[in-house]
């Protein structure tokens, strides 16, 4: 009845846990803007504090940007390291809040109460669902559950410029049997999912060069070459008329879905147009022999991101412009190499631009595709826990967006990640009036004390 104890402790201190979130959640520890960079500081200092005020040795370790936070604690049976992270996003435009977005809230909403404010889902709030759960266990145990290490990131909205040589450096500090990563959601924000399959990410911008100045379409018109007329004309070869990419070699290493997992997702129900009709959409686009959820989970996409070129300003003016560029998106599968991508590319671009034209290729980050290997025991174990605790069964996922420090932990570290995560689709991450819905802080503390539970032995040696 240990568990039952921890749940129990768990409800009681909702408010405390909140009122705690609510603190951090007024630092305002925007990473990618150096005037903020000493509430960077103040963030790790706060969390330095609130894990040793639970007996974990912890510390704030300087990089040559934000700092990182790494605590200990010692414990019987597995040994897991939890990574969040305490940076957050801009907040512009601010003019688009309702309410100043570093004076959190909890305000009543005809869905429930949530807590507002600039960090609450993006990841501050998740990253305290894990805190407050081994605070729960400590208070009831006066031990933690199992061997664990706190691992805290505060440039992860900013690039992560620190988090490889960090982890390079530190990599016997910080290896562990299993991370656990909090950055995730709900599955159409009602069913608690297991992510195992995260897509990499490319992005390239491309700058076409044509005349040495601006010029006058009826002078120019014609003969000379428009670099915007070149441009649309490869963009627009990008994808055939079924939505397949164009650029050779862009599938190799692309897997099919397993049967099983084709099935499982198919038992989730998921409504593809209600997905489309709430962003005002009705006919799918993409590849068409593939299911949506398919395409946001499994399938590798080509995205045109922005356009730039000519005059875009008020009225009209006739110019036949020197340069036009785009920035395009690639979100990578299985084996997709980002590298090898990046030349195809590129090589499928210039053959296609006349002798006329200069062009110009600018990187925008690469990552490949992490496919998180379930075998480990811990990952069915976390599955019935969070069964016991949600209306709906858990499922094993995929995951539409990228979160490269899954696949880092397996490269730099040698150890496999579970993703869960308690976020709903209209938290407004990134975007004013960001929210984190009180019930998904509560359940994911609840769920995560539920998970140490089923992975660790008890106080007593059992489970």
């Amino acid at each position: 009845m240990s568990l039952d104890t921890v749940l129990a402790r768990i409800d009681a201190e909702l408010p405390a846990a909140t009122e705690r979130l609510l603190e951090l959640l007024r630092i305002p520890s925007i990473s990618t803007d150096p005037a903020y960079a000493d509430k960077c500081d103040s963030a790790a200092d706060w969390l330095v504090a609130d894990l040793a005020s639970m007996g974990i040795d912890a510390s704030k370790r300087p990089t040559p940007g934000h700092p990182m936070v790494v605590g200990h604690v010692d414990g019987a049976g597995p040994h897991v390291l939890f990574y969040g992270h305490y940076d957050v996003q801009p907040v512009d435009p601010l003019e688009l809040w309702d309410r100043e977005p570093f004076d959190p809230a909890i305000e009543d909403t005809p869905n429930g109460k949530v807590i507002r404010g600039r960090g609450a889902a993006d990841d501050k709030g998740q990253l305290m669902t894990f805190v407050e759960a081994c605070r729960a266990y400590h208070a009831v145990h006066g031990v933690m559950p199992c061997k664990i290490t706190f691992f805290f990131e505060g440039e992860e909205e900013s690039g992560s410029p620190s988090l490889i040589p960090f982890m390079k450096e530190n990599a016997e500090e910080l290896k562990a049997d299993l991370a656990l990563i909090c950055d995730t959601g709900l599955f159409q924000s009602r069913t608690p999912a297991i992510m195992t399959m995260l897509r990499g990410l490319l992005g390239e911008e491309i700058t076409i060069t044509g005349p040495d100045k601006d010029l006058h379409s009826g002078m120019y018109g014609g003969p000379a070459m428009n670099p915007i007329r070149v441009l649309t004309k490869i963009l627009g070869g990008l994808h055939d008329e079924t939505g397949r990419v164009q650029v050779p070699g862009f599938y190799d290493g692309v897997p099919e879905l397993p049967a099983e997992i084709a099935e499982q997702w198919k038992a989730l129900d998921f409504d593809h147009g209600a997905f489309l009709g709430d962003v005002g959409l009705a006919n799918p686009a993409g590849e068409a022999d593939r299911s949506a959820l398919e395409m946001i989970w499994s399938r590798p996409t080509a995205e045109i991101n922005g356009i730039i070129g000519g005059y875009t300003g008020e009225g009209f003016k006739t110019v036949l412009p020197s340069k036009a560029s785009a920035k395009v998106s690639f979100r990578l599968v299985g084996q997709q190499d980002p590298h090898a991508l990046r030349e195809s590319f590129r090589e499928w671009v210039r053959v296609q631009v006349p002798e006329d034209c200069k062009l110009e290729f600018k990187a925008h980050g690469n990552s490949p595709a992490s496919q998180i290997s379930t075998d480990h025991p811990a990952f069915e174990a976390a599955r019935k826990a969070l069964t016991d605790e949600w209306p709906d069964p858990a499922a094993l996922a995929g995951c539409g967006g990228s979160i490269p420090i899954a696949g880092y932990f397996k490269t730099y570290l040698d150890m496999d990640a579970m993703l869960v995560g308690w976020g709903k689709d209209d938290d407004q991450m990134h975007s004013p009036n960001e929210k984190y819905d009180l019930e998904s802080f509560h359940k994911g503390i609840r769920s995560w004390a539920r998970i140490l539970d089923a992975i660790a032995p008890g106080p007593d040696g059992e489970n």
